[in-house]
Formats: structure tokens, sequence, C-alpha cells
């Protein structure tokens, strides 16, 4: 098995912010869960081609925003 890179702390905290939807996904209904599960998983993966890796303001402000509508998702449940 090979080992796995080190994680810089960008990565650490969008990785930390996804498993906060995840968290908040579980608690609403299950017809609601999936297509917010989509949404999401669709919405970091469009992000992880388009952002350049380089550009960590924007990438900062994604996290923000991401973790204000976590937030309200969690919120709303």
């Amino acid at each position: 098995m090979a080992a796995q890179p080190k994680l810089s702390g960008l990565q650490k905290q969008v990785l930390g912010m996804y498993r906060e939807y995840l968290r908040a996904i579980r608690l609403k209904a299950p017809d609601e869960r999936l297509g917010i599960e989509s949404i999401v998983s669709a919405e970091l993966r469009h992000n992880a081609i388009t952002v350049d890796r380089k550009n960590f303001l924007y990438i900062e402000y994604l996290l923000c925003q991401g973790k204000k509508q976590a937030t309200r998702t969690t919120q709303e449940s």
C-alpha cells in the first residue's frame, strides 16, 4: 500500500467542511438527502476543477461561504 501524500491545511479544511455537510445532511428527511448530497458533491468537484490551487484567497472565500451554508443547513433541520 502506497503512503498517502500529506494534506495541506486548506485541504484539511475543505474535507472538514465536506464532513460537516454530510453530518448536516443526515439530519434531513431521506427524500431530501440525496438531492442535497449530490449538489454539495457536484459543487466541490466543480470547484476542484475550475479553481486554481494557488489562489488561496478565493479558496478561503469559498470555504467561508461553504461553512456558512453548512451552518444554515444544520439550523434548518
